[in-house]
């Protein structure tokens, strides 16, 4: 009976044992915490409307070269768009004073030692684009005193340019997919990997003077002049993109409102049909005229005041809105001539302005196209004092325009980029995704970091290397006593 006990003993020790090195090399193996130093870099997006300061990290162990970056800070820049700047000075004073307390938050929150190894960068985008082509001497000098501030600071300062629409185009296409865990997700070991059956979603983004659109083509062989070749994380994408200047929405609004001026009987008094009924408003020809996106009329004067007054009417108001495009091309383009392949069926994310729109007449997410049709007259017919009843929550600067906005939102989509009924359903119309807002400047820092070396990563075992060797020690001597001991009681057996 001693002998089985012992026999038994036995063998539990050593099925124990295995147990237990198999175990703590697993562990050892699979569940290993990196340490590596984090990676800051710095972006401000200086749009058409303001500017704004991200702080963005990445650990130095880049997965497949290209940093897993997560947003840190995000600080508003009170003011305009710095293409408002050398206007008003004490306007300017006020950028100024705004833009240093944003970057005093951000130098307290990166760790001095890295300091000059934080790179930083101004991307200015279609303000400053019409800026640069109305009054490049302006447009640099304005960058030329940003860049002198921002060498200045201890921060590895790259470079204040002015981004091309296809680039911000891109990396907002590139921010929208991150975003939605379409390049990268964590598996069962904690480790990042590409989603099985991941993917991509379209892109368009809605701003104050131009509007973009970016959305992957099947065909990995397709070039072009809008078609642009990324590579992210160890995967390669065709992109097509194209941005169109004068066409966001402030600006467009321009042009409707240039459009109804030029075609009035009366030059100085004009009925607007974008406007609700019993909304009047006051302003100046060069409010109007004084961009480059408009050509402007003869016997121009820049201070004739021109009053608009409402009249709730839908029909004239999609017609004008649709009279400031060019629709004449109907096959493989989007409208003015631009080449652009069909949308259908993908998944597209509309933010920005899109959002705005769709948040103004009741309509957020995805949505049917008869739904955004019958919100927007409804929006539009009513009168002022209604409107203003209903959506009193949105200030009278944005109020005024949201039903222009939302016919130009349906024929920049349906006219424009060729949506239809089926593929509508298709557009999510969102501010932020997981509580991030949407813009290019988060896919601008993952597609630069691409080009910034990986550091050697440090290694933080589960289980100390000097305690994981002695347990592995004391298990393997149990295993080869164990087995030692069955052998001896074997022979004996036999003998």
């Amino acid at each position: 009976m001693a002998r089985k006990f012992w026999t038994y003993l036995a063998f539990f020790f050593l099925l124990a044992s295995l147990a237990a090195i198999i175990t703590m090399s697993v562990i050892q193996g699979h569940k290993r915490v990196f340490e590596s130093r984090l990676k800051y870099g710095i972006v401000i997006d200086s749009g058409s409307s303001r500017s704004t300061m991200y702080l963005y990290q990445w650990p130095a162990e880049k997965q497949n070269n290209t940093g897993v970056v997560s947003q840190t800070l995000r600080c508003m820049v009170a003011g305009p768009g710095i293409s408002d700047m050398l206007v008003d000075n004490a306007q300017d004073q006020q950028s100024w004073a705004s833009i240093r307390e944003c970057m005093n938050n951000i130098t307290k929150i990166v760790p001095a030692d890295q300091h000059n190894s934080t790179v930083l960068y101004l991307g200015a985008t279609a303000g400053m684009r019409l800026l640069h082509s109305q009054n490049e001497t302006k447009s640099n000098e304005i960058l030329r005193n940003l860049q002198n501030y921002l060498q200045s600071l201890p921060f590895n300062f790259q470079n204040a340019s002015i981004m091309s629409g296809d680039e911000e185009g891109l990396y907002g296409w590139i921010t929208v997919n991150y975003l939605m865990g379409n390049f990268l997700e964590r598996n069962i070991w904690n480790m990042w990997v590409r989603p099985a059956g991941g993917k991509m979603v379209g892109s368009m983004d809605l701003g104050g003077a131009s509007t973009q659109i970016a959305f992957t083509l099947p065909d990995p062989n397709a070039r072009g002049t809008d078609i642009m070749r990324v590579t992210l994380y160890g995967y390669e994408y065709n992109i097509y993109t194209h941005s169109f200047l004068c066409y966001g929405k402030n600006e467009a609004e321009k042009r409707v409102l240039a459009a109804l001026v030029k075609n009035s009987e009366n030059a100085t008094h004009v009925t607007n049909p974008c406007f609700n009924l019993g909304y009047n408003m006051t302003v100046s020809a060069e409010s109007i005229f004084g961009t480059k996106c408009i050509k402007t009329p003869a016997n121009y004067d820049p201070k004739q005041m021109i009053t608009l007054k409402g009249s709730s009417d839908n029909g004239a108001c999609r017609d004008v809105v649709q009279s400031i495009f060019d629709l004449t091309c109907t096959k493989n383009c989007s409208f003015d001539g631009v080449y652009q392949p069909s949308v259908g069926p993908g998944d597209f994310l509309a933010y920005a302005g899109f959002f705005y729109t769709a948040q103004a007449v009741g309509l957020k997410g995805i949505s049917q196209l008869n739904q955004w049709n019958s919100s927007t007259w409804e929006f539009c017919s009513w009168d002022w004092p209604t409107l203003t009843l209903k959506k009193g929550w949105i200030a009278e600067k944005y109020r005024k325009s949201y039903c222009y906005s939302a016919h130009y939102v349906q024929t920049l989509l349906v006219n424009g980029y060729k949506f239809n009924k089926d593929t509508w359903k298709h557009i999510d119309f969102q501010k932020q995704v997981h509580n991030t807002s949407i813009g290019w400047s988060l896919g601008y820092m993952l597609h630069t970091s691409n080009m910034i070396p990986a550091e050697a990563k440090l290694v933080r075992l589960p289980i100390a290397n000097s305690v994981f060797g002695g347990l592995l020690f004391f298990f393997t001597a149990l295993t080869i006593v164990s087995v030692m001991f069955l052998i001896i009681k074997a022979v004996r057996a036999c003998y």
